[in-house]
């Protein structure tokens, strides 16, 4: 065996820990690259909606500081996100709904995320219900005269404007919910119906068991009872539904409607739990970019650290500490097939404000010992809290109350651990 001479050796031995290091340096910088164009490219997708100008007062509710954590901004810190969906008819929505003017938040849910991160409210607010709306700044100068007994929804529509401005639109609507609970809403996020089919065909589909066939009126939606999974076209189309047969599309009503958004929500979030997506790269990209492809936020919430760190902090979420609430409300006799809100929705206000768990939710089980409350170096996740909106379609769209109380308000509290519809 021919034996090298030692520094010749040497030498071989520099280029193999030469060649090891060039490698490894290509790796890295191609990884160090490829982060960075993914975090411009993720960044790009979003739709900045900075409302804090038009929100500017002394008559807002405090304020709950945050812990500084540079790889979560909001640790220790509640979260209340006002998710709004709007039916606004660009070109790639109206190939969902048809064309038309339209320009509301037809889907309104005050998403409460407790301090500690054990657990979720999602409080859905009627489209129809009867409200006060203030005065509310608008971006190009002015303001908008106050409103006495309007429909929520409409909120949306003045705040934009003319020009349909979602900044405004979204300033206006959290100013009316402030106004009317005594909320802060820390930060908000505005959904397009094309969101609703990207995310939901990023993470695979949402399984569904569906206690009756469901067909809807004026929408692509012929679903048979029993255990499926549905894409994104299909989750849209079932969101959307208003009238038909199963699942209380019979009654028309946008309660039962509420009701059927929140067991899709609720079968949503347990499908993206369930699945180890910080660890699957090529989902979890796919996921992130299309969330914040089809949403309009503040600032904070707009950059894809701080969406990482928010939904690091939730990996561990027990999907039984996921509830849904609905404001109660009556019908209104001022206005056939509008409701207003009893004085029980004071309770729901009060426990949000104070960040206590909803009666009946059971204790939150405790963190594992040796578990990371925030996220690793690197560790990249998305906040999953989107809301389907719903389109109006050319319909009255009223919260349609049957006969012998159909119409009467859902139960104040939590929804039940299963909702019909979601798979035990």
């Amino acid at each position: 065996m021919r034996t090298l001479p030692r520094h010749a050796s040497s030498l071989a031995s520099h280029r193999v820990v030469r060649t090891i290091a060039l490698v490894v340096t290509a790796v890295v910088a191609f990884v160090a690259a490829t982060a960075v164009a993914s975090f411009v490219d993720l960044r790009s997708q979003i739709g900045v909606s900075d409302v804090d100008d038009l929100l500017a007062g002394d008559d807002r509710p405090p304020e709950v500081p945050a812990e500084q954590d540079p790889t979560d901004p909001f640790a220790g810190k509640d979260l209340n996100i006002l998710v709004m969906g709007t039916d606004f008819r660009d070109e790639a929505n109206a190939k969902i709904a048809g064309s038309g003017d339209e320009f509301h938040s037809d889907t309104t849910l005050l998403v409460h995320l407790s301090g500690d991160r054990s657990r979720i409210e999602a409080v859905s607010i009627p489209r129809d219900s009867l409200v006060d709306i203030p005065a509310c700044k608008l971006p190009g100068g002015g303001e908008t005269a106050p409103q006495t007994n309007a429909m929520f929804n409409s909120s949306f529509a003045l705040g934009g404007g003319p020009d349909k401005d979602v900044t405004g639109a979204a300033a206006c609507t959290i100013r009316t919910v402030e106004k009317l609970t005594g909320v802060r809403i820390s930060d908000h996020v505005v959904v397009q119906m094309t969101g609703v089919i990207g995310v939901v065909d990023a993470i695979g589909g949402v399984t569904m068991c569906l206690p009756e066939p469901v067909k809807g009126q004026r929408v692509d939606l012929d679903l048979p009872e029993g255990k499926q999974k549905l894409d994104g076209y299909t989750a849209i189309n079932f969101l959307r539904a208003r009238k038909g047969e199963g699942m209380g599309l019979e009654i028309g009503s946008d309660l039962k409607r509420i009701e059927r958004q929140q067991a899709f929500f609720d079968a949503a979030m347990r499908e993206i739990l369930s699945q180890n997506i910080i660890t699957d790269s090529p989902r979890l990209y796919r996921m992130v970019r299309e969330i914040l492809g089809s949403i309009s936020t503040d600032p904070e919430l707009a950059s894809p650290t701080a969406l990482a760190g928010l939904a690091w902090s939730i990996r561990d979420l027990d999907p039984s500490q996921i509830v849904f609430t609905s404001v109660p409300v009556v019908d209104s006799v001022s206005q056939p097939g509008r409701v207003e809100w009893t004085s029980e929705a004071d309770a729901i206000w009060e426990r949000i404000r104070a960040d206590e768990a909803p009666p009946g939710t059971a204790p939150a089980k405790e963190r594992p010992s040796g578990t990371a409350s925030a996220s690793p170096d690197g560790a990249t996740a998305v906040d999953d809290e989107v809301a389907s909106p719903d389109a109006v379609d050319g319909e009255d769209g009223g919260t349609r109350g049957g006969k012998d109380g159909e119409g009467a308000s859902p139960d104040p509290s939590p929804s039940p651990s299963v909702l019909p519809g979601v798979c035990a």
